[in-house]
């Protein structure tokens, strides 16, 4: 199983144990994090790579491999999953460079390595 794999598993299952054990208000926030990631005048996509980017700076590992997952899934293509993760890392700086590191291990089992970026 890919990494990405155990991850969504885990996040379900833990996603699972909160929301049948907690109240209102964090059932609601949960879901507008759902809802601000769907399309509306800015396609889901890029909403995708906006959460993708705001995690790498934030420097939330689960978060990222959450938003690139979902990128993937919402069609974003490779190149762009790139170029996004280079607008992190001069937002970001060099504290981004770890998280970076894993971003680009999940990439990779998502997309593939023979997929070549130009560079």
């Amino acid at each position: 199983m890919k990494k990405w794999e155990k991850f969504w598993k885990e996040r379900e299952r833990l996603n699972d144990l909160v929301l049948r054990n907690t109240d209102k208000v964090t059932k609601r926030f949960f879901s507008l994090d759902s809802q601000v990631y769907r399309d509306g005048a800015i396609p889901a996509k890029y909403r995708e790579l906006m959460g993708l980017v705001a995690s790498l700076v934030l420097r939330c590992d689960d978060c990222i491999t959450y938003h690139m997952v979902q990128a993937h899934r919402s069609g974003v293509s490779r190149d762009e999953v790139v170029e996004a993760m280079s607008i992190a890392l001069i937002v970001g700086g060099s504290i981004v460079i770890p998280h970076l590191r894993r971003a680009y291990e999940i990439m990779l089992e998502l997309y593939g390595e023979d997929d070549g970026v130009d560079s």
